[in-house]
């Protein structure tokens, strides 16, 4: 690859970006970047110009001689790109309070990446991401896609499987997370254990080993809910059933709480939702206090409260991942990736969410093996939802959303399960463009959303 790396990455006014240029500046020894890309699109404009100065201003306090540069044209970014990193949201943070107020206005969970509120997000995004995918091929045909936008699953599947773009690898923090938090609870280090992941994007598992090879998963799981135990901040932490966990001696993602607890945080959910604060309303506030401390001229460092916001280390892992394939390190990471029989309960072409071995070739997975009957049913239920909501993205099939509600645990399906489809539907017409025709057929039955919160962010063409 060529000295003076390229990156470019879509959705550069996010409120992670600063943690982005954290990752690169201290691995800039080791990473010779010459120019960086920040893109977004004119409803993002101005928080592209707060974040972007931001970044320009973190360079210029590290010394380093890289160019910062802010675009809405991302034709004109992706240019001769070694690498291209994802982290967009279609309709911003009003079009999460969307996915999560309209299931809870019908006692459903929402869940913005494993629930009804997934799905759609899902639905907006993969069409976005073949565009991206579209100008690669054209551009910048030999770069590297580096994925965080989520749901980072499906995303990443879309690309390689559906667009057949190889060169890509998706990310999550949460099995950052765990692996940060988890020693402590049993007076170890991070670098005294050695983790092993398998499963799917937010719906994976992990074991844990000592340097020795003694498995040691039986002395973590008696800490799960405990407030350092792994579970990232914007998961209720309702409490695991050890027992259970005990039986399958495994460690589940903090997001198996939907699952597992499905009550319990059902209720807190609808708790949130009558205060008007949902995770995504709480998100909101947030950013707005960032972006606050973002256009303070003097700043020159990525804020403490950014690790409020709840995909923290999100960027930082993105960074490695660019760094292990860039110098061939042969890093082991958790990344989505190709399955290739890595869980044999799985498609050899699935993206699945495993340990990897990160290198100039992309991510190769460490096998797993077959999951026992409990993991394995779960498991290809929510890959075939996957499969099914990739599908209906790329397509436009109504049918293939409603057989992605039917095969998800979190949708009460029968007349509720469609009515909260249906609003979905016309509270995000403006992102899917595929669904046209069924569109037009649910306004003149007069389908509209029936929260007071999503109807006054349609009133403001939100």
């Amino acid at each position: 690859m060529k000295q003076g790396i390229k990156i470019v990455t879509i959705g550069g006014g996010s409120s992670y970006t600063p943690e982005l240029m954290e990752g690169f500046i201290k691995r800039y020894h080791e990473l010779p970047i010459q120019e960086i890309w920040l893109v977004d699109i004119e409803a993002g404009r101005e928080k592209l110009e707060i974040v972007g100065n931001l970044a320009k201003r973190m360079w210029q306090a590290a010394g380093y001689p890289v160019e910062i540069h802010l675009t809405l044209d991302r034709r004109k970014a992706l240019k001769d790109a070694d690498f291209v990193t994802t982290q967009f949201r279609v309709g911003l943070l009003e079009a999460r309070i969307k996915d999560e107020r309209i299931p809870l206005s019908y006692g459903m969970l929402g869940q913005e990446t494993n629930g009804a509120g997934g799905i759609f997000k899902a639905l907006r995004t993969i069409p976005v991401i073949k565009e991206i995918v579209e100008d690669m091929r054209e551009l910048c045909p030999k770069a590297w896609l580096i994925n965080f936008t989520n749901p980072s699953g499906m995303v990443t599947e879309a690309v390689i499987r559906n667009l057949g773009w190889k060169k890509c690898i998706g990310l999550c923090n949460v099995p950052v997370i765990s692996m940060l938090k988890e020693p402590a609870c049993i007076g170890r280090k991070p670098e005294d254990l050695h983790y092993r992941f398998a499963g799917i994007n937010h719906f994976h598992w992990h074991r844990v080993f000592d340097r020795l090879g003694n498995e040691i998963t039986a002395d973590i799981i008696p800490h799960i809910n405990e407030n350092n135990g792994g579970t990232p901040q914007n998961i209720y932490q309702a409490d695991f059933p050890l027992d259970l966990l005990q039986s399958m001696n495994l460690l589940p993602c903090g997001y198996h709480r939907y699952y597992m607890m499905a009550e319990d945080m059902l209720e807190h959910s609808i708790e949130e939702f009558k205060k008007k604060a949902t995770r995504a309303e709480q998100v909101k506030a947030v950013e707005d206090r960032l972006f606050g401390l973002y256009r303070n001229a003097k700043l020159h460092e990525k804020p403490q409260e950014l690790e409020k916001r709840g995909g923290t280390y999100y960027s930082d892992a993105a960074c490695e991942c660019i760094s292990a394939i860039y110098n061939d390190k042969q890093q082991m990471m958790v990344v989505n990736t190709e399955n290739h029989g890595s869980i044999p309960d799985l498609p050899d072409d699935a993206i699945v969410e495993v340990s990897s071995l990160i290198s100039a070739n992309g991510a190769v997975p460490l096998a797993w093996g077959k999951l026992k009957a409990h993991e394995r049913g779960w498991l290809q239920m929510m890959k075939a939802m996957e499969e099914c909501t990739i599908e209906a993205a790329l397509t436009g099939d109504y049918g293939l959303v409603w057989q992605a509600f039917e095969l998800n645990p979190m949708v009460v399906n029968g007349t509720r399960g469609q009515k909260v489809m249906d609003e979905l539907f016309i509270a995000h017409e403006q992102y899917l463009p595929q669904f046209a025709g069924k569109l037009q057929a649910l306004k003149e039955k007069g389908i509209a959303p029936q929260d007071e919160v999503v109807k006054q962010l349609l009133r403001d063409g939100k």
